[in-house]
């Protein structure tokens, strides 16, 4: 049981940063700048911004979160390094983040969702159900497929998506 309260800091701070990165992109000024680099390059030129400085400055902060995401990954959930530790998780945080919209309040959300499909696996393998134990781990590669199926249809036009994204100027 105490083993099962047992929480990573790392988490805790993922829970701190989802709510201070939404107040930054609505309430600051650099948020602004890199609200509209991302859906206008060239009305931010326009207002006198440096569309590299802010992608450069945004990819930067990215990385850092990635790898603060990736350390959680290596060493509080195995508690041993394993090779290819990651497994795909690349692809599913790309559809989290698609599936919240680009809200950083919304990706806590959907994180959480697709921790709790990463979990049902071990969590029935350790009540001892262990029929379907390949169908159960592979939960969040399925629901992360359904939810690109779903959420990225040519009909449907996604909101809250980035007027600039894969453009490249």
């Amino acid at each position: 049981m105490q083993s099962a309260l047992k929480v990573s800091p790392l988490f805790l701070l993922g829970v701190a940063i989802a709510p201070l990165l939404q107040w930054f992109f609505r309430a600051t000024r650099w948020g602004l700048y890199v609200r509209a680099v991302g859906d206008s390059p060239q009305a931010a030129m326009a207002m006198g911004i440096s569309i590299f400085r802010v992608r450069m400055l945004s990819i930067m902060a990215g990385s850092f979160l990635a790898g603060i995401g990736g350390a959680c990954l290596s060493l509080y959930y195995p508690g041993v390094w394993t090779e290819r530790i990651s497994s795909g998780q690349g692809l599913m945080a790309v559809a989290l983040v698609i599936f919240a919209r680009w809200n950083p309040v919304q990706c806590l959300w959907a994180s959480m969702l697709f921790g709790g499909a990463q979990a049902i696996g071990p969590a029935f393998q350790s009540i001892g159900i262990d029929s379907y134990y390949y169908l159960f781990n592979a939960a969040p590669y399925i629901l992360t497929l359904m939810i690109m199926i779903i959420t990225c249809s040519p009909q449907k036009t996604i909101s809250g998506t980035p007027g600039a994204l894969g453009k490249e100027n």
